[in-house]
């Protein structure tokens, strides 16, 4: 059993910056914002304002949120890629400075569902995405869970997190396509013996697209729940952060069977992997509740 989160509504503030370091081929922002802190839960993000207070950009960047500490002073650590990237958003966040401060919306979102006993929890990630996995193995650590982690990516300098896995998890494989870190090959093709060897009750993931529908095909073959973070269909999509500007829906499948279009970012960003339609993202299907009908179709 887990228990069920409900959707945050946000706090908006002024942050101050901490730091802006470079981890591999992202970047982690440290902010001081005490209140954000104190209200998130694993899996929530958060919402920067880019540009400062003169700037034409109107639409903010959703990060993922690393980790928090409420009690030094209330900070939020973000992760963002930033490499080769031509947003001059996260540009302009890349080249913030301490003391600097940021318009900030959060904590946002539906967080990771929780199991109410100890289990064993397999945590896979990819990417920038992966970030949001830490503060969840930590929340789980402290209900008495066993936490293993699977991370990979393209690239050694691409894989977030390597060494903090190995040194909290109970058990960390790390796999790179090019094997410049960890074994060759890609989560999907690791994944059912990292199942196996771990004996996972439950799977958590956040990364790219691809990563999230492969490790949800790989759970339901296993008979396992799957709970996944869709951070960066929300970073492709949204603009707003908040369900207001109905950008970041996707097809999901309800407990009755009815397929409903949900906002990525009050309805998630985590959701269930088994009840994403993830071949029909970036559409609305025709038997989706509410789809528009073809000209001339039947009423």
């Amino acid at each position: 059993m887990t228990d069920t989160p409900g959707r945050a509504a946000g706090l908006q503030t002024s942050a101050t910056v901490l730091t802006v370091r470079q981890v591999q081929d992202y970047h982690a922002m440290t902010l001081v914002a005490p209140a954000v802190a104190e209200r998130f839960r694993p899996g929530q993000f958060v919402a920067l304002a880019v540009g400062g207070a003169d700037t034409a950009r109107l639409v903010r960047r959703c990060l993922p949120v690393y980790e928090v500490k409420p009690d030094y002073g209330g900070t939020v650590e973000v992760v963002f890629d930033h490499r080769g990237s031509a947003d001059p958003g996260t540009g302009w966040l890349a080249s913030r400075r301490a003391r600097d401060r940021i318009d900030l919306v959060g904590p946002l979102g539906r967080p990771f569902r929780l199991p109410r006993d100890p289990v064993r929890c397999l945590l896979v990630g990819g990417g920038p995405g992966a970030a949001a996995l830490f503060s969840l193995a930590d929340t789980l650590r402290r209900r008495e869970c066993t936490v293993h982690f699977l991370l990979g990516g393209p690239t050694a300098s691409a894989v977030f997190g390597a060494r903090s896995a190995q040194r909290i998890g109970d058990s960390a494989t790390v796999v790179t396509e090019d094997g410049s870190l960890g074994g060759a090959g890609t989560v999907r093709e690791a994944l059912p013996k990292v199942i196996e060897e771990s004996g996972a009750d439950v799977v958590y993931a956040c990364g790219p697209t691809p990563l999230l529908r492969a490790v949800s095909a790989v759970a339901t073959e296993f008979g396992l729940p799957s709970q996944v973070s869709v951070e960066e269909f929300l970073r492709q999509t949204a603009a707003c952060g908040t369900g207001l500007c109905m950008t970041c829906v996707l097809p999901m499948i309800g407990d009755d069977g009815v397929t409903r279009m949900v906002r990525a970012c009050t309805d998630g960003l985590v959701l269930r992997g088994d009840r994403v339609r993830w071949g029909d993202l970036g559409t609305i299907p025709f038997d989706a509740l509410g789809a528009p009908r073809a000209l001339g179709g039947a009423l």
